[in-house]
């Protein structure tokens, strides 16, 4: 199969040039790049891109796809969907599946139902501890053989020191980097929110930025000794980024990623407060449950934190988070509901909305936090750039494109998201996995 994406706005960080291009797939590769009005090879399938943004395939290093063992709230095939309708060619499922994803079999199965279903490439992350539970590490090299590209205990970061030090070690053996959702439990237990002014006023305990701080601080020191690659998962503080960006001007390898509901909202819209992080102003619902997530959504100055960190480029990434539930958890009290948001579908709406449309960042920065320094992060060769001989992951972008997210479209399973009735100027509008069109919403 041969395919000609022509006329669009090519932009790939990895090449010399982002203009005037057309790019040339053939057998789920790219061959060649050609001048825009370049006549393709007979028999080939034009794509006309005219006023598009065509960018090597968007990849999101932080999904929870439920699958298996919690299917009611996601499949992989449902999970895969949300992923291509929001632009997402690639997407890296955390291990917290029933069972845990601690082994090389259950590895191997997240992949194949992916190869089944036949939408978005799939690269599992598995575990760090057996059952997540902290304690005894989990076999890290069978789990690579298998195809993981990473370890992450997610959710119940490892709290001992000195197990996580071995998992760095041995993680670094095998190459694989080490991803930790920085949480100091003894910090944070038993809160809901943001500890802060807005937590005092709702009568609900606070997770304090301090419980970020101390464990991204010690997981930055135990790659400095040990020499790991750690990833610091879903960045929320602003003593965070601080350290992530002093281990970063030291050489110490630490990259970090950012949810796009931390740089759009901040904990007032628990309360019901009016929201500012959309072009029109709205009215959240107070003790809404679906402004819980882990971390909890951070104060203005943890927000503005986060913007300068994507402005001076501390922060590598952008993932969504995608965390579905049921409606029927999330329609429980605000302290016993669940955490997590969905966020495939409209994480680069909300990238346009607050980012590029606000002169944040330009489009190549986005390109590269959304594609380039993923493929980087994980070691996924052949992606995160349009060069000839790449894998043919193509997102294509409408940045103009005027749309509102309604719920009750989703590909996903489930609907717990803030941002049901929300406004976005740029929208993902095609996208291409191995040479093929699995979405396409011109």
């Amino acid at each position: 199969m041969k395919l000609l994406i022509s006329n669009g706005h090519f932009i790939d960080p990895l090449a010399p040039e982002n203009t005037g291009m057309s790019v040339l797939i053939e057998d789920g590769v790219v061959k060649a790049w050609l001048q825009n009005g370049e006549a393709p090879p007979e028999g080939t399938e034009v794509f006309d891109a005219s006023g598009l943004l065509v960018a090597p395939g968007f990849i999101d290093l932080h999904v929870h796809l439920r699958e298996p063992g919690q299917e009611h709230k996601e499949t992989i095939a449902t999970g895969c969907a949300a992923a291509v309708a929001g632009g997402w060619t690639s997407v890296c499922p955390m291990p917290n599946t029933n069972p845990v994803n601690d082994n090389a079999a259950i590895t191997r199965y997240m992949i194949e139902q992916a190869e089944r279903a036949s939408l978005a490439n799939v690269f599992p992350i598995g575990a760090i501890t057996k059952s997540s539970d902290g304690s005894e590490l989990a076999e890290m090299g069978e789990m690579k053989a298998a195809g993981a590209v990473a370890v992450s205990d997610d959710g119940r970061p490892v709290p001992n020191a000195g197990i996580m030090r071995r998992a760095m070690q041995y993680a670094r053996d095998f190459d694989l980097p080490v991803v930790d959702h920085c949480e100091d439990k003894s910090l944070s237990a038993g809160g809901v929110m943001h500890e802060g002014r807005i937590s005092l006023l709702l009568g609900l305990k606070g997770m304090p930025a301090l419980a970020e701080d101390i464990d991204a601080v010690r997981d930055i020191i135990l790659a400095k000794e040990t020499g790991a690659h750690i990833h610091i998962a879903h960045v929320s503080t602003k003593g965070a980024i601080e350290a992530i960006r002093r281990a970063k001007n030291e050489g110490i390898n630490v990259t970090c990623e950012v949810t796009p509901h931390h740089f759009t909202l901040t904990d007032r819209v628990v309360g019901g407060s009016v929201g500012t992080g959309s072009d029109s102003d709205w009215v959240s619902s107070a003790y809404d449950t679906n402004t819980k997530m882990a971390p909890p959504l951070r104060s203005e100055e943890h927000r503005e934190a986060i913007i300068e960190g994507i402005k001076d480029g501390t922060i590598d990434a952008i993932a969504t988070d995608h965390a579905p539930h049921h409606a029927d958890e999330k329609a429980l009290e605000y302290d016993r509901a669940p955490f997590g948001i969905t966020g495939l579908e409209t994480a680069v709406g909300l990238a346009f909305n607050e980012l590029v449309h606000k002169g944040v960042i330009g489009l190549e920065r986005l390109v590269e936090m959304c594609s380039a320094n993923p493929a980087r992060i994980f070691r996924l060769a052949g992606r995160g750039t349009l060069r000839p001989g790449s894998i043919a992951d193509v997102t294509i972008i409408d940045p103009q494109r005027t749309w509102t997210y309604n719920n009750a479209d989703s590909r996903s399973k489930s609907r717990n998201t803030p941002f049901d009735g929300w406004q976005f100027t740029g929208r993902a509008v095609a996208t291409i996995v191995g040479g093929r069109i699995v979405h396409n919403d011109r």
